[in-house]
């Protein structure tokens, strides 16, 4: 969903193009706000909150721009670069950190209001605030990973899906799994799976989930950042590949496809249990799932504890904004208490202000709502986030290694070698 930031000439010259014909035509005062909003009912969401902005506070109306997730990072690079850029944009916390290092995000931590800054979560706030002090952006929902299932085949294999009190294990689950993996037909292939995971471009989530083993892949050695596999990163590989080859109870299908890409397999009763697809995911379930289709949300299974990573959706202001504090003045508007609820519900994302987290409609049964908003107490911040290289590591090492593993090509202390090796010469290159 992320895109890469070099661009040829000719398209960093069409886009600077694009960029000043807008700045001719944004009457003084105005404001533009850049958004990703992208499913139906948060772009409604978003609009009417712009739209009741503006009735407000006509001084300063706000002009709504449609962007989208594979475009943004271009469009802000040209946007820095030419010096023209929307006075607010939405973005997410992986991804802002490196504007703010070049220094072309205005440091917002001096124009929050204390209400803000005492409401929202502590831990979206740290993954936001640099080492300095400074705050890139505003936390508003929070995209971290949930694990579904469909009620009809575990009614039909007699099983009671874990209460929130008490989570399902690993080798519970692996249980699990082996319990709702037949093959009806006898053939020798399995045509329904206890489990799937889309393992496509594995790295997030099996970074994501290895928290709750207790591992990290980054460690500090000598003052410098390295890459290490140690027993807690190889748990949870070794427990997928045990799944996968061992018991034949996880989908060999998700090898080559995203989680969202598994959602017709999962609606046709080709796998019980989908684990590590976002939260969000459940919104596209209840628009697009057959009719008649029954799901629900397992609690986050458990290893030495439930941690696990997010990533927060966030507004930022570019320090080449000229009207920055009544950009400020829009986001405390647009991420208060009523309209944080309003976005997080049609994003079918977690709200990042504690005032929201209690509200009825979190605790409702629906789209596995009142599951969902316990994730809130194990969403914990990686370390990988302020490693350098990062990116490189993830794109151009852990993705392909995982991969091979998965196909078992590669047995799981081959793969953990092979990523220590090439993981360390990449960041060494930064560090």
């Amino acid at each position: 969903m992320r895109s890469s930031c070099t661009k040829s000439m000719i398209l960093f010259s069409a886009m600077a193009a694009i960029h000043l014909a807008c700045q001719k035509s944004t009457p003084t005062g105005q404001l533009r706000f850049v958004s990703l909003a992208w499913q139906t009912p948060t772009i409604q969401a978003t609009r009417a909150i712009v739209a009741e902005w503006n009735q407000l506070h006509p001084e300063a109306p706000v002009e709504y721009v449609q962007n989208n997730w594979s475009s943004i990072h271009d469009y802000l690079v040209t946007s820095f670069e030419t010096g023209d850029v929307p006075d607010i944009f939405q973005y997410e916390s992986t991804m802002i950190v490196d504007f703010a290092s070049r220094g072309d995000l205005t440091d917002l931590a001096p124009l929050i209001s204390d209400s803000m800054k005492q409401d929202i979560l502590d831990g979206a706030w740290s993954s936001v605030r640099r080492p300095n002090g400074e705050i890139s952006g505003v936390p508003f929902v929070l995209e971290s990973l949930t694990v579904l299932y469909n009620q009809d085949l575990f009614e039909k294999a007699h099983l009671t899906p874990p209460a929130v009190e008490h989570p399902w294990s690993w080798d519970e689950l692996r249980q699990a799994a082996r319990a709702l993996t037949i093959d009806t037909n006898q053939d020798g292939t399995n045509d329904q799976y206890g489990v799937a995971i889309g393992l496509r471009n594995a790295a997030n989530i099996i970074l994501n989930l290895t928290l709750g083993f207790g591992g990290s892949y980054f460690q500090k050695e000598a003052g410098r950042e390295v890459v290490r596999l140690d027993e807690a990163e190889r748990h949870l590989l070794s427990t997928l590949m045990a799944m996968m080859y061992e018991d034949h109870s996880m989908s060999p299908a998700g090898i080559g496809q995203s989680g969202p890409a598994m959602l017709p397999g999962f609606y046709n009763g080709n796998y019980a249990i989908m684990i590590g697809i976002g939260v969000w995911a459940r919104q596209q379930i209840a628009e697009n799932a057959p009719r008649g289709f029954r799901w629900g949300v397992l609690p986050t299974i458990k290893a030495v504890n439930q941690h696990q990573g997010f990533n927060a959706q966030t507004l930022s202001i570019p320090r080449a904004s000229k009207h920055t504090r009544q950009a400020m003045a829009f986001i405390e508007f647009f991420a208060n208490t009523a309209h944080m609820t309003r976005l997080a519900l049609a994003d079918a994302m977690l709200p990042a202000r504690k005032s929201c987290i209690g509200a009825a409609e979190f605790q409702s049964e629906e789209n596995g709502w009142k599951t969902v908003i316990t994730l809130v107490d194990n969403l914990t911040q990686g370390p990988w986030l302020e490693v350098p290289g990062f990116a490189e590591w993830k794109t151009r090492v852990a993705n392909p290694i995982f991969q091979e593993l998965f196909s078992n090509r590669l047995t799981v202390d081959e793969a953990a070698a092979k990523i220590e090796d090439e993981g360390n010469r990449v960041l060494r290159r930064y560090q």
